[in-house]
């Protein structure tokens, strides 16, 4: 008995505040067992549900229209900033076209002047140096010469014949490594010896000097008693060795005979076949086996090294 006594006056010790949390946590077991209990019959809590979702769902909606917008600002930054990135790629793209589209016309001229000196060296079974008119301007005591891209390294040097697909341009004045310098068939200093095709006359031609879409040359005739006709085919009648022009070039045609009471021989106006106020490719005619650091274009063939 003294024992059990004991036990239960260590009950009647206990704290009110355990006393407190014990009935709490009572309270909320038997809570919580009744609302499962109702929510496994089902329908008990319906219209509180409906009522919290009544009063509470507006603010939830509210809540939302508001922080949405913030919500989205990553979004359209992120947006934003790839659209930027299109917009600069497609103008990119936009340049490049154009540039295309400019481009165009010159590729297609430029290849069919390559087309043309690639059929030129053919029909002068001789091989060519491509290079392109850089610069114009006088030279040494010329007037009317060219720079072309192209010198001592790709084979060429002073005194070689140069043309393009329409005729002869001129002759080479001087070279360095990477360009040369080419006096102009329209120079005032400029003589070559031509031959008129239709009658086999040779002569000489001289430039006058001048730089136009109208440019003509003088041909005096060593028969000065020959009459030349008009549309006749003038070409060079060649060097030695070839140089410094070459055979078979076409120069231009007869335009007009002229004679002089005080002259023995006549003049006859020839009309280049060269357009020289819009150069561009042209070929210097080079020895067979020539060592160059560019594409030859060779007789009846493409450009080779």
């Amino acid at each position: 008995m003294a024992g059990r006594e004991k036990r239960w006056r260590g009950l009647d010790r206990l704290e009110p505040a355990d006393r407190s949390s014990r009935s709490t946590l009572v309270a909320l077991v038997l809570t919580c067992a009744t609302l499962i209990t109702l929510d496994h019959v089902g329908g008990a809590l319906d219209p509180a549900r409906r009522l919290v979702g009544e009063v509470v769902g507006p603010a939830e909606d509210a809540a939302n229209g508001v922080v949405a917008p913030f919500e989205a600002i990553p979004r359209w930054f992120h947006t934003k900033s790839g659209l930027e990135d299109r917009v600069e790629e497609l103008e990119a793209q936009n340049a490049q076209l154009k540039q295309q589209v400019a481009t165009t016309a010159l590729d297609r001229n430029r290849l069919a002047e390559y087309d043309g000196l690639a059929g030129t060296a053919t029909t002068l079974h001789h091989v060519l140096v491509p290079a392109h008119v850089i610069a114009y301007g006088p030279a040494q005591s010329f007037s009317q010469t060219v720079t072309i891209d192209a010198g001592t390294s790709s084979g060429i040097h002073a005194d070689l014949t140069v043309l393009n697909n329409d005729g002869l341009v001129g002759r080479v004045l001087s070279a360095t490594r990477t360009t040369a310098t080419v006096v102009l068939l329209l120079d005032r200093h400029s003589v070559v010896g031509g031959r008129l095709g239709g009658s086999m006359e040779v002569g000489f031609l001289q430039g006058r000097g001048e730089l136009s879409g109208g440019a003509t040359l003088d041909l005096k005739l060593n028969d000065g008693a020959f009459v030349a006709n008009e549309g006749d085919t003038a070409v060079t009648w060649g060097s030695e060795d070839g140089a410094p022009y070459i055979a078979g070039v076409p120069i231009g045609k007869v335009t007009a005979v002229y004679s002089s009471p005080r002259e023995t021989s006549r003049r006859v106006e020839i009309k280049p076949f060269v357009d020289f106020t819009s150069l561009d490719l042209v070929g210097v005619a080079v020895p067979s086996g020539t060592r160059s650091d560019r594409g030859l274009v060779k007789p009846g063939k493409e450009a080779t090294r």
